[in-house]
Formats: structure tokens, C-alpha cells, sequence
């Protein structure tokens, strides 16, 4: 039988704070059968850029954000499952894609051929993949382990499933972890990539979708760019951007290097662990929203 194949994103003001949504859904369209994104009430000309897509794929829904569910970015998860349940309901499954995420061509093969392995097999309700952080430029990525994660983005077409906390993965009825299978594959998250004075106004703006304006005004320091240096730890990139992000490299006008000597600070335990991570890949204490299968 045929597989039918839903891809579903959501976003608000991707001009003005720089989201490469275009990308995120190109990167993916290839191997949908529809795409439904969910475009919030915007301050700048989403809509029209989500329109300028040339595909008869594409399906907008227009919404209202209710900013007023700001405790751990619900919101978010709420303009997530407005898409999720658009999607046409005789999809198998559904392929889910942030506004700051992109899938390199290489991995479709894959991913397609996983969606097909699986397609009947019902124990299996979503695909796990790997994620790539990106930081400061296109050049570099965080490699410490509170940074890499691994994230379900693939669930099948069923009604009790759901967005999870601030849209980062999903679960299903009685908040239960979902059933997955890893698969070879990996998102390139380019949400750290930005000018810093966009940056900037990103983080005063989306901290407001997790705490109150006390918080805010205590936490996030009131200047004109952000300050990348308050990192960790990064390493060089040395693979290749998908395709789709081609114009987007080219017109990267900001300078970014890492001085390790000015690195953010951390705790022995912390520096431990993230040595352990970096060099046996071992993730002491990982988090796991999902349960996978063997």
C-alpha cells in the first residue's frame, strides 16, 4: 500500500527575528505529500513570506497566539498541536519541523525509507533523530552535553498524540512516552545562528513565553547585541550545510570565534560530565522523553 506523508510546522514573525522557516519547510517538502504551517498574528509580512513557497503542498491555517500561557512555553506546544491536527487524516505520518531547523538532503533516502519500514509495524509511533546545535556562525556547534539531544520528529497521524511541554517533542495519552525507533538522521538547528542585535531581541522577546516580566527585566540584560561568548564549550563544523541554506551562508555578515580561556565557567561535576560526553559520547544522566525500541 501507499504512504501518505504529512509534514507541519508553525510560526510567528520569522522576518523579524530572522527564522529560516523557507528552509526548515523546502528541506522536508520533498518527501511530503502536503505541508500544513500554522502562521500566528505577526508584527511583520509572515504570512505573505510563507505564501511566497511555490508549492501546491503547502496549506496555511492562520492563528491567534494566546500569550498569557507563558509558564514553560506552553504557547508554543499549543501552535504545534493547531498543525498537528490539520493535517489530512488519512496520513500515516506526520513530520514535524521547527522554525529554526533544517534536514539535509542526504538524510531523506533515510528518513523515507524508515517511514516505509515502519509504516505497518504499530508498535512503532515515532522516529527519534539525532540534533545538531549550531552557535555564533555556521562554523561552529556547542558540543557540551547539555546541548545534544535527541528528538522525536516523526509521530504517526494519531489523535493521541500530542506536543509536549514547549513543542520540543511529543507524548501520548496519560502522558506517556512514546514507542520509537532511532534512525540515521539529524536536525540542523541554526536558532543560535543570527546577527547578534536580532539575537538580542529574539531572547527579550522568547524568554516572555516561559517566565513573567520580573523575570525578564532581573535576567535578560537590555543591550543592543547579544553576547556570544557565554558559552560552554564549541567545536569547529567541518561537514556540509544542506543545500537549502546555500543564500542564507552567503549573506552571514557578523564575525564569531571562541576563546576557550573566556568561556562560561561551570562546575567540576559539570566539566566531568561534559568531558566524558565529548569524548566517549556517553550522556551521564541523560533525560530520555521517549522509550526505545529494540
Amino acid at each position: 500500500m501507499s504512504m501518505k506523508v504529512s509534514g507541519f510546522s508553525f510560526i510567528r514573525n520569522a522576518l523579524k527575528f530572522d527564522y529560516p522557516i523557507i528552509e526548515a519547510i523546502n528541506s522536508i517538502l520533498p518527501i511530503c505529500d502536503e505541508f500544513v504551517v500554522a502562521v500566528g498574528n505577526s508584527e511583520d509580512d509572515t504570512l505573505n513570506y510563507i505564501k511566497s513557497i511555490a508549492s501546491p503542498k503547502i496549506k496555511i491555517i492562520e492563528t491567534i497566539w494566546d500569550d498569557s500561557m507563558r509558564e514553560g512555553g506552553r504557547v508554543l506546544a499549543m501552535e504545534t498541536d493547531k498543525a498537528f491536527k490539520a493535517i489530512s487524516p488519512d496520513s500515516d505520518w506526520a513530520f514535524y519541523i521547527q522554525g529554526d531547523e533544517v534536514i539535509h538532503e542526504k538524510y531523506l533516502p533515510e528518513i523515507k525509507k524508515a517511514m516505509e519500514e515502519y509504516k505497518d509495524d504499530k508498535r512503532v509511533e515515532g522516529l527519534l533523530f539525532n540534533h545538531l546545535n549550531f552557535y555564533g556562525s555556521y562554523d561552529f556547534i556547542a558540543d557540551s552535553r547539555r546541548w545534544q539531544k535527541k528528538e522525536i520528529r516523526i509521530v504517526r497521524n494519531r489523535k493521541d498524540i500530542y506536543s509536549y511541554k514547549d513543542a520540543m517533542s511529543f507524548r501520548k495519552g496519560n502522558n506517556q512516552k512514546l514507542n520509537v525507533k532511532k534512525i540515521d538522521a539529524t536536525i540542523y538547528h541554526y536558532g543560535w545562528v543570527k546577527p547578534p542585535s536580532v539575537m538580542q531581541k529574539k531572547q527579550e522577546e522568547f524568554h516572555k513565553l516561559w517566565h513573567d516580566d520580573e523575570w525578564v527585566k532581573k535576567n535578560i540584560p537590555v543591550v543592543n547585541e547579544f553576547d556570544y561568548s557565554g558559552i560552554d564549550s564549541v567545536v569547529r563544523f567541518n561537514g556540509t550545510h544542506p543545500n537549502v541554506m546555500k543564500e542564507r551562508l552567503e549573506r552571514l555578515n557578523w564575525k564569531f570565534s571562541f576563546d576557550p580561556s573566556k568561556s562560561k565557567k561551570v562546575s567540576l561535576r559539570h566539566y566531568l560530565l561534559n568531558l566524558i560526553f565529548q569524548r566517549t559520547g556517553w550522556h551521564i544522566g541523560e533525560f530520555k522523553n521517549y522509550r526505545l525500541l529494540k
